[in-house]
């Protein structure tokens, strides 16, 4: 049959799968690293936003990060005392679970502590989160930041938002181009899961509620060869043997310097 000459819809952004590439690189990469740094930590991330973790690389820059698929960073330090690479690196395994990654660092322990403690930026919820605070919209004219500014320092919201309002459950109307509140709101209150509309509001006034932190949980130090729980680690502490990294992976995201 001759050729057909209909027109074909070409997907300029398909691309190629890396799966296997990505994965096989970032195995080699965590145990290229491991004879390079004398500290190993594990750590979990709080909020996640690849923007704060990037800043974390940037300004931890003698030090490497891995913040890629859990198993695969689990079977790079071994699995088990027969698979480890260095004595001991299989004891971390277990702590590889969730949101995590891994710290190579010639950083000790409090110098890390002391740095992840005084990194903790501010960014807008998101819908599943839970509210660190109560904040109440009050009657009346609204303004751009929800009455947490004095209204002399603050601006009224524009007219264009109006709909946007009145879509997300608020009572309001315009008065001579302005927006007003019929009644006092509540967007959200101090420990609620936020839904998506609610964290719209929060962003719309400008109220950052959820703190990007990085904590440790559990750390190798190649001298001794011992592998010492800290903070929220120490609750799923094991013994090392018959260690299960089975569940659900972490973002699929490799930061690397």
């Amino acid at each position: 049959m001759p050729k057909s000459k209909r027109a074909k819809a070409v997907h300029m952004s398909k691309t190629s799968k890396k799966g296997k590439e990505l994965t096989i690189r970032l195995h080699a990469n965590v145990q290229a690293c491991i004879p390079k740094y004398p500290y190993i930590y594990v750590f979990s991330v709080h909020n996640m936003r690849n923007t704060y973790l990037k800043d974390v690389r940037t300004q931890l820059s003698d030090s490497r990060l891995f913040f890629g698929k859990t198993k695969v960073m689990a079977v790079a330090l071994g699995l088990t005392p027969a698979s480890e690479p260095y004595p001991h690196t299989s004891l971390l395994t277990p702590y590889l679970r969730g949101s995590v990654g891994l710290l190579f660092s010639p950083r000790p322990l409090p110098a890390i502590l002391s740095y992840f403690s005084t990194f903790l930026p501010l960014d807008y919820a998101r819908a599943g989160s839970t509210a660190s605070r109560t904040f109440v919209l009050p009657a009346g004219t609204l303004y751009s930041r929800g009455g947490e500014l004095p209204e002399e320092d603050d601006v009224p919201l524009a007219h264009s938002v109006e709909p946007n309002l009145r879509k997300l459950g608020l009572p309001t109307r315009l008065v001579k181009g302005r927006v007003v509140l019929d009644g006092e709101y509540v967007v959200c209150r101090e420990g609620e899961v936020l839904g998506s509309g609610q964290t719209a509001l929060l962003k719309m006034f400008g109220v950052a509620m959820a703190e990007f932190r990085v904590g440790v949980e559990a750390y190798w130090e190649r001298e001794t060869g011992e592998v010492t729980v800290v903070g929220e680690g120490a609750e799923r502490e094991v013994d090392g043997e018959g260690m299960d990294v089975e569940g659900e992976d972490a973002e699929d995201v490799e930061v690397e310097a």
